[in-house]
């Protein structure tokens, strides 16, 4: 039980990454030095939690915020991996803090991480594109706020009910699953035309 409740975390807190990359290794960080629902001390993760990481979080976030205003724009791809990288190592962190072994977590957790982020990509990248069609800038810094809130509140529920970590996981799927339907009904007809 508590291997599934280990993986349940990592699953949870890697997906949450993959959505806000820099946020949620900022919470977990913050949960485990208060030993909130998870603790790195005497594992190998234990960086997760030190002072220095939470800065680099912070400063990282700030970074992210300043190119974002500032419209520089960042390749997909550098994000991405950026996400997968930080979603691997909370997960693998997670199976440590069991005293498990920790290296698939590494694996498991780049794929949730990297699949969270093809999801998010799709299900608010079409949202952000139709508040902009409207000239909705203002509802699009909302949308951004409410992601941030409903991100940080998985990775919480991640750490404190594990199991919850599920239902994210599953609707991660179901955006890639419902996009791909809707890319194949696109084509389709297409060729019907033809």
């Amino acid at each position: 039980m508590d291997l599934f409740l280990a993986i349940s975390q990592g699953i949870g807190t890697s997906l949450a990454t993959g959505v806000r990359t820099f946020l949620v290794p900022l919470l977990v960080g913050a949960f485990a030095r208060l030993d909130l629902g998870v603790d790195f001390e005497g594992t190998q993760y234990e960086f997760l939690e030190s002072v220095f990481w939470l800065a680099l979080m912070v400063a990282l976030i700030a970074m992210a915020w300043w190119l974002d205003r500032a419209q520089v724009p960042v390749p997909p791809a550098a994000r991405g991996v950026a996400a997968a990288a930080l979603g691997a190592v909370l997960f693998a962190g997670c199976l440590a803090e069991r005293d498990y072994t920790s290296e698939p977590g590494l694996l498991a957790g780049a794929l949730c991480a990297g699949i969270a982020f093809v999801a998010a990509t799709l299900f608010l990248g079409r949202a952000a594109d139709r508040l902009a069609a409207r000239g909705e800038t203002g509802a699009s810094a909302t949308l951004s706020l409410m992601v941030d809130g409903v991100t940080l509140l998985v990775a919480a529920l991640a750490l404190l009910v594990e199991p919850v970590s599920y239902v994210a996981l599953a609707f991660c799927l179901w955006v890639l699953v419902v996009r791909r339907r809707r890319a194949g009904e696109k084509y389709e007809g297409l060729r019907i035309l033809r």
